[in-house]
């Protein structure tokens, strides 16, 4: 019988926790790179048809200009400066080549 309700405590304990965690397994918290790459990218673009479009007055565009452009901000503040990963020096580091 002791047997018998330890097992059952475990179980309830295992599925009220189940559904909690349920939509975050498999998922990673960091982004990658380009998946920030590519949500700069789709700001920017949505900054340039918004100021392009004429027919937009300007109130109405000016709420999500704002709000891509504080979004290009926070993405480039997670991804931090460019760091250069090549193991081979930059061509212009090289002495000159002289052909005589």
């Amino acid at each position: 019988m002791q047997r018998t309700i330890w097992l059952g405590g475990l179980l309830a304990c295992i599925f009220c926790a189940g559904p909690a965690a349920a939509g975050e397994i498999g998922q990673s918290r960091d982004l990658c790179y380009w998946c920030m790459r590519d949500a700069i990218y789709a700001d920017s673009s949505l900054i340039a048809r918004q100021e392009a479009n004429p027919d937009i007055d300007e109130g109405i565009k000016a709420p999500p200009i704002v709000a891509a452009r504080a979004d290009i901000h926070r993405w480039r503040a997670i991804l931090g400066a460019a760091v250069d990963m090549r193991p081979e020096p930059c061509c212009y580091s090289r002495p000159r080549l002289v052909i005589r």
